[in-house]
This record gives structure tokens, sequence and C-alpha cells, in this order.
């Protein structure tokens, strides 16, 4: 099965591609805003989607760990590397620019939902740090809320919630010393 975005409303459309030849094209309505859009099966030309740039294989090559998102009845399982520095986290919508979009339809989630802040120490240990980015539904660690000055320290497996969706920070693993 393969997935197709509406252009007008990120929803997502499924079909079986096995049916069609390459070169074919495909018209679709979108349930939800009724917007038709066209298609053409074959090899994309495009850059990689968000998702297949963000494999596991390059998430282990990121030495600054990840955050992963839960498959839930709102989306599929996400793997999404963060950087140095703030890394805003929320839902994925056109024309908002965050760093970490998150593909859902869980309406409880902000489009700029929190900010992980990942920072390098003396001895080049990476810390991680999480503060809610004045959410309508409020960010929670653990299942405790996070207030609005709260700034919230990170371990490796940390449960974080926005909304009705989990995430779990994946921390760099430590090189052992020789």
């Amino acid at each position: 099965m393969k997935r197709v975005l509406c252009p007008k409303c990120d929803n997502y459309i499924t079909f079986d591609e096995t049916k069609y030849k390459e070169g074919q094209s495909l018209v679709f309505v979108c349930e939800h805003c009724k917007k038709q859009f066209g298609i053409r099966i074959g090899k994309s030309r495009l850059r990689a989607t968000r998702k297949e740039e963000n494999s596991e294989e390059m998430i282990e090559q990121n030495s600054l760990g990840s955050v992963i998102v839960i498959e839930n009845v709102f989306g599929f399982k996400q793997i999404l590397s963060l950087h140095e520095g703030d890394n805003i986290i929320g839902r994925r919508c056109q024309g908002t620019d965050i760093d970490a979009p998150i593909e859902t339809s869980d309406m409880s989630m902000d489009r700029k939902h929190c900010i992980i802040n990942v920072k390098r120490g003396r001895q080049s240990e990476i810390f991680y740090t999480l503060r809610d980015n004045q959410s309508l539904t409020g960010t929670f660690l653990m299942n405790e809320i996070l207030r609005d000055k709260d700034r919230v320290h990170l371990e490796d497996g940390a449960v974080i919630t926005l909304g009705a969706t989990s995430l779990i920070l994946r921390a760099v693993q430590k090189k052992e010393k020789r």
C-alpha cells in the first residue's frame, strides 16, 4: 500500500500501487476537503521525503540523538533527528516552519508545541532540556505536566506527551573510554 498527501489539507490517501503500471496517471479526490489532484506512478526525481531522510540508519549517524513518535491511531511511527540548540517540535502543517514536524491528525497537538534544547558540555557530553512552548494542552514528561517556566533535564528513554501523541527521547549513547 502507498500513501499520497493531499496538497490542500495534508490528509493521507492510501491506495494499492501494485494495480497500476509505471507512468500511469491517477486522479484522487480527498475525503476531507474534496480537493481533486493527480499523480503519476513511477520513480520520483524529487528528493527523498522527510520520513525516508530520517531512516534509522541515518539517525544512528546523527551524534545528537532523536525523538521517536510512537505509532498510534493518528499516524505511523516516525523518527525525528535532533540538532544542537533549540528543536521546535509540533504538528506538521503547511506554512509552519519547525525543526521536528510530526505528521499527525492529532488536533490536540499545537503546531509549535514544545522545545527540546540540545547542548554540549565541557567534556563533550550532551544535555537535553525540555520546555513547553505555551501550548494549549500542555507538555507532559513522564505523566507530569510542565508549568510555563519549567525547564526539565531529559534522560534517554524519557516519555514526552504532546496532546494525544507520545514521544520517546533516544539520547546519544555514551562512548566508553579505553
